[in-house]
């Protein structure tokens, strides 16, 4: 049963960080392309960042670029994301996605975890 687990998320202050984990079981983790998105209420989802399945590769939205940070351990079949100098604008529920990297169609999605930027 494929199964992913976001975890990390809170309340946290302006400037504050947080770092979200993302679990994964159920399927070949090495062979999944890893990637967070958010929704805001109100929103559309948005991309925050990718990372390639091999780890070596990774995209951010212009408004995270040089704050988030995404990385993944594939001995540990989990993605993280590192976020610094959180913002109000960030308040989201960030999801956690896997695609196959030959076969997009296979395709995961997280239940997601709440993020909370607020003083």
């Amino acid at each position: 049963q494929v199964q992913l687990v976001e975890s990390g998320g809170g309340l946290v202050q302006p400037g504050g960080s947080l770092r979200l984990s993302c679990a994964a079981s159920g399927f070949t983790f090495v062979n999944y392309a890893m990637s967070w998105y958010r929704q805001a209420p109100g929103k559309e989802r948005e991309l925050v960042a990718s990372i390639t399945s091999a780890g070596g590769s990774t995209n951010y939205v212009d408004s995270v670029k040089g704050r988030f940070t995404i990385s993944k351990d594939n001995a540990k079949n989990t993605v993280y994301l590192q976020m610094n100098g959180l913002k109000p604008e960030d308040t989201a529920v960030y999801v956690c996605n896997a695609r196959h990297r030959w076969a997009p169609s296979f395709d995961y999605w997280g239940q997601g975890t709440q993020v909370t930027v607020s003083s």
